[in-house]
């Protein structure tokens, strides 16, 4: 699906196989980790591990779990960042004003009663799941 910009030319969307694992790319390198020491730790291939970083494969939410974890981080939190990826690709130098549409760096500045200190504490306090780590709830 093209995104129609006036004066510009159409923005393909990026597929979220190449966002995540991007994300996934970046986390390992930024913890000067290997694949194999990755993919160990997820108990998955080092090959296919490096297709997921690639964007060739699509994991199962199994998967892409396992991934995380072994980088320290939830699916939550991968998820959050590859929206991040995805908003600041298709946004480009204009931000979206639609209320709905929050963005992760938005949630991090947040300053009222709930307190959000990263966007993997970030819960709902009236919900009865309110407090699961990893948990962020988007709100229009």
């Amino acid at each position: 699906m093209r995104q129609e910009r006036p004066g510009l030319e159409p923005v393909k969307e990026p597929l979220l196989r190449d966002l995540v694992g991007g994300v996934l790319r970046r986390e390992r390198l930024a913890q000067q980790r290997t694949l194999k020491d990755v993919a160990e730790a997820a108990r998955i291939s080092m090959p296919y591990l490096s297709e997921l970083e690639r964007g060739r494969k699509e994991a199962s939410s199994e998967v892409l779990a396992a991934a995380a974890r072994a980088l320290g981080l939830s699916l939550a939190d991968l998820l959050a960042m590859a929206q991040g990826e995805l908003i600041r690709l298709v946004s480009g130098p204009r931000r979206r004003r639609d209320s709905s549409v929050v963005s992760v760096a938005s949630l991090t500045s947040v300053t009222s009663a709930t307190s959000v200190a990263s966007p993997t504490s970030v819960t709902d306090r009236g919900s009865r799941h309110a407090g699961r780590q990893g948990e962020v709830r988007l709100a229009a």
